[in-house]
């Protein structure tokens, strides 16, 4: 795995298109680091930050809690769990609440019981469309607790 500290210029611009796109403001960081774990995924980490990008998406790691409570989400019932463990995505039936979120948006699941987060996907439909479901999949599952990305990610510390 390459490792490399990037520049000034690199991570503002970085930061700018990461709180566009989930739209909140981050605290100016200094040192970013980029982690490369693929062709197209790297970890990006730094004070208080971690982000997983892949492809053109930016995640939030799962193991930042922090960042994680600041989205959306919904929350899945045990039966659920081995499944979204597995990379599956998030079918409406499992689905026992949630909160608001827009069609396409970052959405973390997290599980009835200990209500540990357990994955971070996009949204297919949007909080309002999802209430009148009755089946059919709601979040695309693209990072999970023991995916690839989790297991590297435990790896790297700042």
């Amino acid at each position: 795995m390459k490792s490399n500290l990037i520049s000034k210029s690199e991570t503002s611009i970085l930061l700018k298109t990461v709180s566009e796109k989930w739209r909140m403001e981050f605290p100016k960081i200094k040192n970013l680091k980029v982690h490369e774990i693929a062709d197209d995924a790297q970890i990006i980490t730094g004070q208080g930050i971690k982000i997983l990008k892949f492809n053109d998406e930016y995640l939030p790691f799962l193991s930042e809690i922090k960042m994680l409570e600041k989205f959306p989400h919904v929350t899945v019932d045990m039966g659920a769990v081995k499944f979204m463990c597995k990379g599956a995505n998030v079918m409406r039936p499992g689905i026992k609440s949630h909160n608001e979120f827009e069609k396409e948006k970052i959405v973390c699941v997290i599980e009835e019981s200990q209500h540990k987060f357990l994955a971070v996907g996009k949204s297919l439909v949007s909080s309002s469309e999802l209430e009148s479901m009755e089946k059919g999949e709601v979040i695309k599952n693209m990072h999970y607790i023991s995916d690839k990305f989790w297991e590297i990610g435990k790896t790297i510390h700042d």
